[in-house]
């Protein structure tokens, strides 16, 4: 979006040229967040990290296998470790870390791994939900930095605990949020924050739309013998592949999907919501025996803002892909839709609203019936023109996958004590979120929350 990344309410009535070339000579450029600012990459030798991974998974569905793929693009790290109870999945990934001149000793049970793994600096985990805490704190109490996919827990217990083994440990834990390192969302926020595009916001929307999807499989003679499941909670090949369905093994699709978004809705209101409503059913994979999680979710939540009430609705469907996924977050005076998916993020103006100067220069689209201003990054102008390099660091750090970001932040975090972008706490609130609109679910009514819920 042209002229949006300088500062419109900050410019004090200035035009955008005058606003731009007043800011280049004082040296006010675009507004990084803390995390970016201090852990940009240094000239030189980056130090070696000995990395592991906990639940490595096979195929594209992985989330383990999707974090190593993001890690070998990142300096300086060397698995030395790769842990599943699927000798399938073990294999997979570490013949892919192979090809990178890497070669892990392989563990099936990660207490061999702590064990024996004595020079490690740090664990991703990326298993079911349910080990998540115990696994989690396990590596905390044994020394170790640990990157935990989300959701941290399928119980409020397991991330309570996972915050205070943190905490007593010294050392760090990053939530698998990665919209929190993502360039977009901070841009985003600036608009709504500083340069207060949107007016007051009153409503927000979210959702996550997925096609249908019967079964997870797995390749004919991979599978897990019986002992083997029983050895690690699982009943079935079915229910180890598709976990995500099963209450015993997951937080259901609010905790799947949903916690990434609500993140953001707690995120740019700043605050926990103080009620939750919702709705929901398996009501479509009923020929699947045994799975016990809602297949569609309908949640309204209402957050106590400075500026007064919010409501927000969320959906999560697993039967369709209409719409996808994207937030919005809709004012008196405009409308934000953003995403990770980069092909979606406008802004609306409402035709009421004063207009800014920038706004003619702004490119447009039309969609919805409406004209829409484009979500763009590195637009500031200096003095003479060009491009801000300020901006422009921000843009080339938004052409990285946003969980390559979320990882460089956690191992930079590592190296040299810069600021998580969601450490333990920041998970443990939307995991009360998540968690509590499911009870919501099954009253059949409304949760409210306590403030100190939110707390550790």
């Amino acid at each position: 979006m042209s002229g949006t990344m300088s500062g419109t309410e900050r410019s004090g009535g200035l035009t955008r040229r005058q606003f731009v070339q007043r800011a280049a000579a004082t040296g006010l450029m675009v507004t990084l967040p803390a995390w970016a600012q201090e852990t940009a990459p240094t000239p030189g030798r980056v130090d070696e990290l000995a990395v592991a991974v906990i639940g490595s998974g096979a195929w594209s569905n992985s989330q383990g296998l999707n974090l190593v793929r993001h890690c070998l693009k990142i300096p300086g790290l060397r698995f030395v470790a790769v842990c599943d109870i699927w000798p399938y999945a073990r294999r997979y990934t570490k013949n892919i870390l192979k090809k990178y001149d890497q070669n892990p000793n392989e563990y099936e049970d990660y207490r061999e791994l702590l064990e024996k793994e004595k020079t490690l600096d740090a664990v991703i985990i990326a298993t079911p939900d349910w080990v998540h805490a115990e696994q989690t704190v396990a590596c905390l109490q044994a020394g170790k930095h640990v990157y935990c996919e989300k959701e941290m827990s399928n119980t409020l217990a397991g991330a309570r605990a996972m915050v205070q083994a943190a905490r007593a440990s010294g050392k760090l834990l990053q939530i698998g949020h990665q919209r929190r390192s993502n360039p977009r969302y901070w841009h985003a926020l600036k608009l709504i924050e500083k340069d207060k595009l949107l007016g007051r916001i009153t409503h927000c929307f979210g959702q996550w739309n997925r096609p249908r999807l019967l079964e997870i499989g797995w390749p004919s003679g991979e599978e897990l013998d019986a002992a083997t499941l029983r050895k690690y909670g699982y009943d079935s090949m079915e229910s180890f592949r598709n976990w995500r369905w099963y209450r015993k093994y997951s937080g259901g699709p609010m905790a799947d999907l949903g916690s990434h978004q609500i993140d953001v809705f707690n995120w740019f209101l700043k605050t926990p919501p103080r009620t939750v409503q919702a709705a929901g059913g398996l009501d479509y994979y009923t020929e699947q025996k045994g799975r016990d999680w809602y297949d569609n979710v309908m949640a309204i939540y209402e957050y106590p803002t400075a500026a007064g009430t919010v409501r927000a609705f969320y959906q999560v469907l697993n039967t369709t892909s209409h719409g996808g996924f994207f937030e919005t977050f809709m004012g008196d005076e405009g409308s934000l839709v953003i995403s990770e998916d980069t092909r979606k993020g406008q802004i609306f103006r409402e035709e009421a609203a004063k207009k800014r100067e920038w706004e003619n220069e702004a490119d447009k689209v039309e969609t919805m019936g409406r004209e829409a201003i484009n979500l763009k990054i590195g637009e500031t102008l200096t003095s003479t023109g060009e491009k801000d390099p300020e901006g422009q660091r921000l843009l080339e750090e938004s052409r990285k996958p946003p969980h390559q970001l979320h990882l460089e932040n956690f191992f930079n975090a590592i190296r040299n004590g810069t600021p998580l972008s969601c450490p333990a706490e920041v998970g443990y609130e939307v995991c009360v979120a998540v968690l509590r609109a499911n009870e919501a679910i099954a009253k059949g009514g409304r949760v409210e929350f306590q403030p100190d819920e939110f707390r550790v």
